[in-house]
């Protein structure tokens, strides 16, 4: 139901816009004509523009890097900020793919510092896949930024797919196991307040997110309903009694 109902609203968009593209696998899904992407991660974004623009460049680098836990380290300990675009898109993608789990998680410097976890994820990736995800990329307009500017520049008849980073509600913010990120439920109405003024221009929207009824709350005139077992926040990651919900204005836009 939830990738029927984003389905059917993007092939009636005029501009598909992700404000937190993340893995992306929504929009590589979907694969509208027209997307902006956005995230607030500049390695995030700097990997999708280097797949974009430098698809070759960014193989040959991410394949000639070493395959031991000393190279890891190594490849880990380079500032970005030295690097040119392709060989910073090849150096996040070698991190995320050798690293433990696939975590993507920063220090108090905001440094990278995940440990090691094999190569056994890395050849899964083929020089076919990087040159598809570069031409899936063509279509998108990419943008390191908060939401608010993104859902702010959204006009009559596009749609917005969000999937914010979740926690519960403003009790459970001073519990540090809810803590994800800098995420917070201030985040949280700010984003409830620009999908809102972004409804009155005629904007279409669907979100997943909590279904805490703190986050619920902030869209009582919206329409909800559960994540259920088959479904989830992305595709082919399945969930029961996650917590999570899809909000979406669909029916309220009458513009």
């Amino acid at each position: 139901m939830f990738i029927q109902l984003l389905r059917q609203a993007v092939d009636n968009a005029n501009h598909y816009i992700e404000p937190f593209v993340g893995g992306g696998s929504v929009y590589f899904h979907l694969h509208p004509e027209k997307a902006r992407l956005s995230d607030k991660n500049r390695e995030l974004i700097d990997l999708y523009e280097g797949i974009r623009d430098y698809p070759d460049q960014v193989w040959s680098i991410y394949e000639n890097y070493p395959s031991s836990k000393k190279g890891y380290y190594k490849i880990r300990e380079t500032d970005p900020e030295d690097l040119d675009l392709p060989t910073r898109a090849a150096r996040t993608l070698f991190l995320n793919r050798t690293c433990f789990k696939g975590m993507w998680r920063h220090n108090a410097d905001g440094k990278f510092n995940v440990g090691y976890g094999g190569q056994d994820r890395r050849w899964s990736i083929t020089e076919q896949n990087i040159h598809e995800v570069s031409g899936r990329l063509k279509h998108a307009d990419l943008t390191c930024c908060d939401f608010d500017p993104v859902i702010k520049k959204s006009r009559k008849d596009d749609l917005i797919f969000l999937d914010p980073p979740y926690r519960p509600g403003e009790k459970e913010e001073h519990n540090d196991h809810y803590i994800f990120g800098l995420f917070t439920f201030n985040d949280q109405q700010r984003l409830a307040k620009g999908l809102a003024r972004a409804s009155k221009r005629g904007v279409h929207w669907v979100m997943t997110n909590s279904s805490h009824p703190d986050i619920l709350d902030l869209y009582q005139n919206c329409d909800h309903f559960s994540l259920e077992r088959g479904t989830g926040r992305t595709i082919g990651h399945l969930v029961k009694n996650s917590g999570e919900a899809v909000i979406h204005n669909l029916s309220e836009v009458r513009v």
